[in-house]
């Protein structure tokens, strides 16, 4: 489940050069519109649901969670596992072995954060292309696939559902090794009350936590 956390944050291809990304107007227009919502809230808050099947079929499994996010800071809760990151540091904690990595913040590590997902970063990362208007969860969408230009990445690719009100509402990642992951976002709050504490990890709260440095 740890690795579901994971793929929700840089989650939830083959393409090598990251200068020739791929125009579609109509997919730019979409994100741009998703990028200035967004990038106008000073945070916000939702709900996330996030659906496992294996390459085989025969492994499904499904967890809910949340996140806020404030400019670049958020924090992901999905089941027992957390991560926090207040734009310097990153922590990742695991409640059922009270443990807790603590790494630097390094954009250009973070794939596809809540910080990415939510704005501007698909010029520069991805190829993107419009597939239409399609039904996701019974709402109408807009489906953009986004086609990382680092062939080094997990994930073959990612399609984004947009509604009529410019939000992000879901949608797919595909991994390389055939795992396919399907999320739904829900409770979308804008400008939500969220303390600047919310976006650090205090090690009082949990007794006993072992920390594991990794700076």
């Amino acid at each position: 489940m740890k690795r579901m956390l994971i793929l929700c944050v840089v989650a939830l291809c083959s393409m090598n050069n990251p200068t020739t990304a791929q125009t579609d107007a109509k997919a730019k227009s979409i994100l741009e519109a998703v990028s200035k919502k967004i990038s106008g809230l000073k945070s916000l808050k939702a709900n996330f649901a996030l659906h496992l099947m294996s390459a085989n079929g025969k492994t499904k499994q499904s967890k809910t969670g949340s996140f806020f996010m404030k400019g670049t800071k958020y924090r992901v809760s999905l089941g027992d596992q957390e991560i926090i990151c207040d734009n310097k540091t990153v922590w990742t904690y695991v409640k059922a072995t009270n443990e807790v990595q603590v790494s630097n913040y390094n954009p250009s590590e973070q794939t596809l954060s809540p910080t990415k997902l939510f704005t501007n970063f698909y010029d520069k990362e991805y190829r993107y292309k419009y597939l239409g208007n399609k039904s996701f969860n019974g709402k109408s969408v807009s489906m953009i696939e986004l086609l990382p230009t680092n062939s080094n990445k997990q994930f073959s690719k990612v399609e984004l559902a947009v509604d009529a009100s410019n939000t992000i509402v879901g949608g797919n990642v595909y991994e390389k090794n055939g795992n396919q992951y399907k999320y739904e976002v829900s409770g979308f709050t804008p400008n939500a009350a969220v303390n600047d504490a919310q976006f650090m990890f205090n090690a009082k709260q949990h007794p006993g936590v072992e920390v594991v440095d990794l700076r």
